[in-house]
């Protein structure tokens, strides 16, 4: 008995082998219809299919797999597999996100059928992953069935191969999937009859499938860009041309293929020398490359249309896209050509051979096509109702939302779109109103198009399909259920209705940074904002900017004190873009996508790229005032006012409780220095003497509280140090002499002497950064109720600024002097397009980079600084002090050894505070 026991184990390890190895499709279905008839499982039985099928295989191989879906499937969202346990739902598509969407809704308990109309997963394209993508997948237990999945550096995979890695997580754990079968369109429930007849049902090819005689209450479109579902309207991305091509050369996994490096993403503007040898040496003019290492070398590319047409690849020059790029007027041998040489230049010959590998009509796998025009479903759900019975229905992936191939959003994207859907079906099935439902994705949705890997959570092993465990900055009721009424399609209400919802229907906007959607709202805003400035005059989102007059114009709009307008000179182009870009970054942290030098090429700037930015400024800028310096004494007091934290901190424990308490301290203290002194101020600088108006364009004391204001939430340090900046120009304005009396004053503490008769008020404000980190304003005024007011204490910052002044005077009178005194900041050197590596100090992009702790970094730089093994996000430890990185073991070691450095290194700040203090007194270590 033992023996047979022993016999059946064996027979359905192997079995299970069988299936997990299979490198196809087809194979992969047929390995598991063996698998369930020999084990005696019954694949139809969802809710207990996949307890089944692991008690009949408990090889130690699976146990491992066991593991990860079973702590996937305790998540509390799916209530232990009752979510969604009476709900039926059908989705059209077998790629990575409709597989990826059928495994949530199964682990909800839902019924799922997955139809695909191919029975081959043929595509060879390389996906780019998020870490985060990386991290589920793994949860999902990836490596089971792909040894070499994002093993080291790696992050990324070809589209096959996660097709079939999916589809076998999806078969485990109880999808229904059906391959050959091509979805046609809905079909309504009959009419006159009550809630117990025949539901929502598909019509599909084969006519005779059994699946058409399935009801269903969820239908999900996951069929690509040329989504089959109807009322989904789609609106159209478009921006400058650009032509991709992409192209697949068989890996024969050889040592010299191997050492072959990746390219993880280089453009032009980055690395111009690249790109200038190659269309030297071969005629080939490419935008950028990526080269990434799979199944296949894959490479992808953007190639400039003339050099297309000089290379015979294109044969006529047509305006029209589609006419330019279709079969007819594409000469295929020199294509191959192009794409063969590009690739062979881009690795430095170093690639044995570059044959093509073939796609699934047995041609060679290269294609070219436009990526310029993407498109994005207007809504992400709606609700049919017929004689009484609902049906909803909801797409994912690149029918919802067409990926930005520079940015590798469309893996990333689309499992967030899925996990959102499972989310939404949840509520469905717990009864959640059809209104509120569709609402509550809408404002989810609004949020898909700007996430990008640095703005989602951190924290990768909690995210589950609650939306909150993923964004930030999650509103979920932004748009109103009357918003989405159109959305609810009941039996009044039909297809064409929908599709003439006019107004109503454009109110659900795919993103809160409507400007992406509508470039004719984002130009006219811009109009607004930058009217009035010298040699600006905004007609369009390409041309006008190229001088960079017009950026500068927005920036100094809402931040005066950043940018000296006037100085600028309209034929430095690419300075004031730098400056420009520089300054967006620096402050707003807006990334630059292209740099001043780019921006004044003879071409101009792209369209596309200047909707983006421009987008990231109308979303921080448009509830916004447009300018500070046309407001009253009270409104600039009440805005200072409302600026206040109001937010309440929950006091967890007494170390919070000080925190809120020094916070409110400082808030009093800038409050009370407002009261004080603005009216009086303000009164004072209303009406300067003829010959000075010119240099005061800009009211000084509106200027010193727009500061205040921008500044007001910053940290203490980066706080301290621009705004002492700020007051070392003010101090630069005035003569040797004002200096040097404005400071003896705030050392001694005696009131300077007027210099003249009329009634004036000076100032002098300082940052001043206490032991607790806690800035407080130290302010020097005169004439004010005879009385010097000082807050907090002066810091030894003063005390150099003072010496570097008295400097100043006694040299002031020789001519020629060399020693000027400039607060400027400048730039670090990633500002402008890229960042640095913070591990080798080298570029990284925007296609390669991860970041940690505010770092930005290559992935396989990411190591320990100890041991230097390969770290993982979320997996590491930080030692912010010294900005290093850890393995958590040596981390973990390093602390025990620190203490005892501990007393040393408390000694020396001491010391270097008590000579900073007062350098009279000598001390002796």
């Amino acid at each position: 008995m033992g023996e047979m026991e022993e016999e059946r184990t064996s027979q359905a390890g192997q079995l299970f082998e069988n299936f997990v190895q299979a490198t196809t499709c087809k194979g992969t279905l047929q390995a598991f219809s063996i698998l369930c008839r020999q084990l005696e499982l019954n694949p139809s039985d969802h809710r207990g299919f996949y307890s089944s099928l692991k008690a009949a295989v408990t090889y130690w191989k699976a146990k491992g797999l066991w593991g990860k879906l079973d702590k996937r499937a305790s998540h509390k969202e799916y209530s232990k597999g009752k979510a969604c346990m009476d709900t039926r739902c059908l989705i059209i598509g077998g790629g990575p996100c409709g597989f990826r969407t059928a495994i949530e809704l199964v682990l909800l308990g839902a019924k799922v059928v997955v139809i695909e109309k191919r029975d081959t997963f043929s595509r060879n394209n390389v996906l780019h992953l998020w870490p985060y993508t990386i991290q589920d997948l793994r949860d999902l237990g990836a490596k089971k069935f792909y040894g070499k999945f994002c093993a080291g550096s790696i992050d990324h995979i070809s589209i096959r191969q996660l097709q079939l890695m999916l589809l076998k997580i999806a078969l485990i754990v109880g999808v229904e999937v059906h391959v050959n079968v091509e979805f046609a369109k809905l079909l309504e429930p009959p009419e006159d009859q009550g809630t117990d007849g025949p539901g929502w049902r598909v019509e599909v090819r084969p006519a005779d499938h059994p699946i058409s005689d399935y009801e269903y209450d969820v239908i999900i479109g996951a069929d690509g860009r040329r989504s089959t579902l109807d009322g989904f309207k789609r609106k159209e991305f478009r921006g400058k041309l650009a032509i991709a091509i992409t192209a697949n050369f068989v890996n024969r996994n050889t040592t010299a293929e191997a050492k072959v490096e990746e390219i993880s993403g280089v453009a032009f503007i980055f690395n111009q020398k690249f790109f200038l040898e190659l269309k030297e040496e071969t005629g080939i003019d490419l935008e950028n490359i990526v080269y990434y290492k799979d199944n296949t070398h894959y490479f992808v590319m953007t190639a400039k249309k003339q050099s297309l047409l000089d290379k015979g690849v294109i044969i006529n020059d047509y305006i029209e896209t589609e006419r330019l790029l279709a079969s007819d007027n594409v000469n295929q041998e020199a294509l191959l050509s192009y794409a063969r040489e590009a690739a062979d230049f881009g690795t430095n010959y170093q690639l044995p051979s570059l044959d093509y590998a073939i796609n699934h009509y047995g041609q060679p796998d290269v294609a070219m096509f436009d990526f310029t025009c993407m498109y994005a479903s207007e809504n992400a759900a709606l609700v049919r109702e017929k004689s009484g019975h609902q049906l909803l229905v909801a797409l994912v992936g690149d029918s919802l939302l067409e990926p930005f191939w520079p940015m590798g959003t469309g893996c990333a994207r689309g499992f967030l779109a899925a996990f959102d859907t499972a989310w939404m079906i949840k509520g469905w099935a717990q009864g959640k109103g059809p209104l509120d439902l569709l609402s509550e994705r809408e404002s989810i949705y609004r949020l898909l198009p700007q996430t990008t890997a640095e703005n989602i959570s951190k924290n990768f092993e909690q995210y589950t399909i609650d939306p909150a465990t993923r964004y930030p900055n999650l509103n979920s009721t932004c748009v109103r259920p009357h918003q989405v009424r159109h959305l609810y399609i009941n039996g009044e209400q039909d297809l064409s209705s929908l599709e003439r919802s006019g107004p109503t229907g454009r109110s659900v906007n795919i993103s809160r940074r409507e400007s992406e959607v509508r470039p004719s709202r984002l130009l006219l805003w811009c109009q607004k904002q930058t009217q009035g400035y010298r040699g600006v005059d905004v007609t369009d989102l390409t041309s006008s900017w190229r001088s960079g007059l017009a950026l500068c114009a927005l920036i100094h709009r809402q931040r005066p004190d950043l940018i000296d307008f006037d100085s600028l000179n309209e034929a430095d182009c690419a300075k004031n873009n730098q400056l420009a870009f520089d300054m967006a970054e620096r402050e707003f942290g807006i990334q630059p996508v292209t740099t001043g030098k780019e921006m004044n090429a003879e071409r101009g700037p792209d369209k596309l790229i200047m909707v983006l930015y421009l987008s990231k400024f109308y979303e921080m800028f448009r509830n916004s005032p447009q300018s500070v310096a046309g407001r009253t004494t009270n409104s600039l007091y009440n805005s200072l006012n409302q600026a206040l934290p109001r937010k309440r901190i929950p006091k967890v424990d007494k170390k919070l409780e000080d925190n809120d308490s020094k916070k409110r301290k400082k808030f009093i203290a800038l409050h009370v220095l407002i009261g004080l002194f603005l009216p009086q101020l303000m009164s004072n600088q209303s009406a300067p003497p003829v010959g000075e108006r010119e240099e005061q364009k800009e009211n000084k004391v509106r200027s010193m509280a727009t500061q205040l204001l921008a500044r007001f939430e910053e940290n203490a340090t980066s706080c301290g140090r621009k705004v002492q900046a700020e007051i070392t120009r003010q101090f630069n304005k005035k003569s040797i002499k004002e200096r040097a009396q404005q400071l003896s004053c705030l050392f001694t503490g005696k009131p300077p002497q007027p210099q003249v008769k009329s009634k004036t008020y000076g100032w002098i404000a300082s940052v001043i950064l206490t032991h607790d980190g806690i800035s407080l304003l130290t302010v020097c005024s005169q004439n004010f109720s005879g009385r010097f007011r000082q807050v907090g204490k002066v810091s030894s910052a003063i005390g150099v600024k003072a010496a570097t002044l008295a400097i100043l005077y006694e040299t002031d009178h020789r001519p020629n002097n060399p020693f000027t005194l400039s607060m400027r900041k400048e730039f670090p050197l990633g500002l402008g397009g890229s960042d640095t590596c913070h591990f080798c100090k080298k570029r990284v992009y925007i296609m390669e980079r991860l970041s940690a702790e505010g770092y930005f970094f290559h992935r396989e730089c990411f190591r320990c600084n100890i041991c230097g093994c390969t770290l993982r996000l979320g997996g590491h430890a930080f030692d912010s002090n010294q900005g290093i990185f850890y393995c958590k073991l040596h981390f973990s070691q390093r602390k025990i050894s620190s203490r005892h450095r501990r007393g040393e290194v408390m000694l020396i700040h001491f010391i270097k505070r008590m000579w900073s203090t007062n350098k009279s007194v000598s001390y002796t270590v």
